[in-house]
């Protein structure tokens, strides 16, 4: 029996649990918001909403700890500058399962996790009027007279193609 037991096994070794709940961590975290099994999706949820929690303390020791689930320092780096300061007066709650459905191939339940305070938008900046290009002098090409051969010879189906090529090669036979 698994009483009191903490984590979803996922039907999975621990190593390879982890490992998977990791890469989601890291995948939120870049992408703002992922989509996978409802299951994943709670064990990532826990496990993401404990980074933001060390994101909000910020110490060196807090890097460190994020940093060994995380294994890179721009995901690190923006976890503590752009998504913790978004949940400063927010005491837990920091990211959302949403449920999709069932997916087609397997039943599975799906979801997706987001994080519940989306990063505010940007104001629009006005962009420079670019130079105006110089006109590209224009030059009538014509065909050269091979290609118009070329493409008047080209059979208008597949099988009359195949006719012209096997009456060739009987010809070409029969010569030699």
């Amino acid at each position: 029996m698994r009483h009191a037991k903490q984590s979803q096994r996922l039907s999975r070794p621990t190593a390879h649990r982890q490992a998977i709940v990791d890469a989601l961590i890291r995948g939120l975290i870049l992408h703002d918001q992922i989509r996978t099994t409802f299951a994943r999706a709670k064990a990532t949820q826990r496990a993401a909403d404990r980074l933001v929690t060390l994101g909000k303390d910020g110490s060196i020791h807090a890097r460190r700890q994020a940093f060994r689930v995380l294994q890179d320092q721009t995901l690190v780096k923006r976890l503590f500058s752009e998504i913790a300061p978004r949940f400063l007066d927010v005491g837990g709650g920091y990211t959302r399962v949403t449920h999709l459905g069932l997916r087609r191939g397997d039943g599975a339940s799906l979801a997706v996790v987001a994080f519940s305070r989306l990063p505010a938008a940007e104001p629009a900046r006005p962009e420079a009027p670019k130079p105006p290009r110089a006109p590209k002098p224009s030059t009538p090409t014509k065909p050269e007279p091979e290609k118009v051969r070329r493409e008047e010879e080209k059979p208008k189906k597949f099988l009359e193609g195949l006719r012209k090529l096997w009456s060739r090669q009987k010809k070409g036979s029969a010569a030699s």
